[in-house]
């Protein structure tokens, strides 16, 4: 394949890394400033120029945005995307993943484990939301701070309450969010892959410093992840919309509980600390997926009038519970299975033969005036009045 590596620092070890690991394995690979693009949107067809001239054809990207240029690296990541260019993080899951808040919000819809945390803008609201969190200290992290710069631990709530104001003064957003003790200045680095962790390491801080990162002096050593923290590492990059990623857990009293998910990790810390090719399995796999650039699979499937895609359940009780795909009746209405959520389990093209259950999701495509009657209800928040308690309806005699 012929692959370009989006960075601006083509002498950087994991520049240097994935350029090699491509070549050993005899790819073309090219390192592409991502400043140098020009989004091309004057012809009939999306198109890059480079340098001033049109791009050669590509068969995958590989990009390494830096946070400093993350709108403009998204915009050429997804204008690769327009062209039927197969890149593992596309423009999407790198701008999730950059804003620390968006990566929050969408990681909590999804039943993944990440520290208690709260967005705030006026004053009056600071110290509710730190008592929200389970109170001081607490984690104050800028939303779109790297390599631990901007991550301030608040011992007691006057000086969070002071950070917070201080940081809100200059224009800057912060996340409130709370310190995990059990952690004891530890976290672990998962690299994805796929559907896969190829290499994982704990990071350990030194001295008096909380943050374990290896830029601020953290130590790292290779670790053998449980099932569970695999499986945490591996949705939390695939829900997010990368391909390749570094998941970055803490070590919590009731399992993992996910910090950061980062679309540009760096080999250098991991590869010393495992001794295996993690520049390589990068490279093997784009080459398995080149075949299949990413597609908007929900606008491709709902040009056509009245046709759509939605996420059907089977109720408890439900005639469909006990019965096969087969025989469900989805077929004769025109509704097309693409996939089946049982618990976390993900069943693709399930067979005509699966017996549903309640409670199983349907992920599928078809008439959508056949699939409103199976659309689940809104998820309800918590009652906001109490319940009352049994005896508090007694009337007492004076």
């Amino acid at each position: 394949m012929k692959l370009a590596l989006l960075s601006r620092s083509p002498n950087s070890y994991s520049t240097h890394r994935l350029k090699s690991a491509a070549l050993e394995r005899g790819h073309t690979c090219k390192v592409l400033n991502t400043l140098r693009f020009a989004i091309d949107l004057a012809g009939g067809e999306p198109d890059l120029q480079f340098r001033g001239k049109r791009l050669s054809d590509y068969d995958a990207v590989l990009p390494r945005i830096g946070a400093s240029i993350t709108y403009f690296g998204t915009a050429v990541v997804r204008q690769f995307e327009q062209m039927d260019v197969y890149t593992p993080n596309t423009a999407n899951g790198i701008a999730n993943s950059r804003d620390k808040l968006r990566a929050t919000q969408i990681l909590s819809r999804h039943d993944i484990g990440i520290p208690a945390t709260s967005f705030v803008r006026d004053k009056a609201d600071v110290l509710p939301a730190i008592e929200l969190v389970g109170g001081a200290p607490v984690v104050i992290k800028l939303l779109e701070g790297t390599q631990g710069i901007g991550v301030i631990l608040a011992p007691d709530k006057k000086v969070a309450e002071a950070i917070i104001e201080t940081l809100q003064s200059t224009k800057q957003n912060v996340l409130i969010q709370q310190f995990i003790t059990e952690s004891k200045g530890r976290d672990i680095r998962a690299l994805v892959v796929g559907d896969r962790v190829v290499g994982a390491m704990r990071r350990t801080a030194q001295g008096d410093e909380f943050r374990s990162n290896v830029h601020r002096g953290g130590s790292v050593e290779a670790v053998q992840l449980t099932a569970e923290y695999e499986e945490t590492a591996v949705r939390a990059a695939q829900i997010m919309g990368l391909r390749v990623a570094g998941v970055d857990m803490l070590e919590g009293n009731d399992g993992p509980l996910v910090m950061e998910v980062n679309s540009s990790p760096g080999l250098e810390g991991i590869e010393r600390a495992t001794d295996l090719d993690i520049a390589g399995a990068i490279v093997d796999y784009i080459a398995n997926q080149v075949a299949f650039p990413e597609l908007d699979v929900r606008q491709r499937l709902t040009v056509s009038t009245g046709y759509g895609v939605a996420e059907l359940l089977v109720r408890e009780g439900a005639e469909l519970v006990g019965t096969t795909l087969g025989d469900s009746g989805l077929r004769e209405r025109d509704i097309t299975v693409l996939t089946l959520h049982r618990d976390r389990a993900v069943i693709p093209n399930p067979r005509m033969s699966r017996v549903l259950e309640a409670n199983d999701r349907l992920l599928c495509f078809g008439k959508l005036d056949e699939m409103r009657d199976m659309i689940p209800a809104r998820r309800k928040r918590r009652a906001r009045v109490r319940k009352l308690p049994d005896d508090a309806l007694h009337f007492h005699d004076e």
